[in-house]
């Protein structure tokens, strides 16, 4: 099925490249993506394949590392789990996929209020209130964005933006098996952005895990083709996805 480029899921990011060519991690299988966080995975992508490069401090110290961990997500994680599987799902319905990422995407609700009220934007923190009360209910748990039909958009917000409007320093940039790319600010707000997650206080380990894995297998499966052309089309991958995420992460503070 051809696609679009439709949506990503925070955390999506995926399992990393799966996040970083797969975009959101297993704090998007384990919590919440602070890229969420974050139309995350897809603007980290299309910043890839543009290669618009900017001027900004690409602090790497870890490179060596970095790049060996990139290489596992990328070409274990991603072509041998996220790909295969994500094909499979790919031949449900776009409007099941597009309804699933939804309701993923209705219950990361309380990281983006919480967020939007520590940064003052508190007319932030009252759409997102009203966009859940709405498509909770008039759109049948999430499933459907009723609000953004009647006005009402999504405007994103994590703990690692909270503390770079802070004027906390990004620190040192860095990838772990399974994760989407970070920064160690950012490694703190994940954390911050998981014990915000309600669904880990209501149900058991392996549901929230389920639930996770399935976020992640969604949106790798809405965007096949976006991330066979970002592959194909770019020659130093790992620098591209660390650049576009870097550009990503700033302008999300600076905005």
């Amino acid at each position: 099925m051809g696609h679009r480029v439709r949506r990503a899921l925070p955390w999506m990011g995926v399992l990393a490249v799966a996040v970083a060519i797969a975009g959101l991690g297993a704090s998007s299988v384990m919590a919440a993506d602070p890229q969420s966080t974050d139309e995350g995975a897809v603007r980290q992508m299309e910043g890839a394949v543009s290669m618009e490069k900017e001027q900004i401090e690409e602090y790497d110290p870890w490179e060596p590392y970095n790049e060996t961990m990139f290489d596992f997500n990328h070409n274990i994680v991603d072509r041998y789990v996220l790909k295969p599987v994500g094909t499979a799902w790919d031949y449900l319905p776009d409007p099941v996929q597009e309804s699933l990422g939804n309701a993923f995407d209705n219950v990361a609700m309380p990281r983006r209020v919480v967020n939007h009220m520590l940064q003052a934007e508190f007319k932030g923190a009252g759409n997102e209130l009203t966009r859940f009360g709405i498509n909770t209910t008039v759109g049948v748990i999430g499933l459907f964005d009723v609000a953004k039909k009647w006005g009402f958009e999504k405007n994103d917000a994590d703990t690692g933006q909270t503390l770079g409007k802070w004027g906390v320093g990004p620190g040192p940039y860095f990838i772990f098996p399974f994760l989407p790319p970070l920064t160690v600010r950012d490694a703190f707000g994940l954390v911050a952005d998981v014990a915000l997650d309600p669904i880990n206080y209501f149900v058991p380990l392996a549901a929230s895990f389920g639930r996770r894995s399935g976020e992640v297998v969604n949106t790798r499966s809405q965007n096949l083709e976006l991330y066979e052309s970002v592959e194909e089309s770019t020659v130093d991958l790992y620098s591209a996805v660390r650049n576009a995420y870097l550009q990503r992460r700033q302008k999300a503070i600076e905005k």
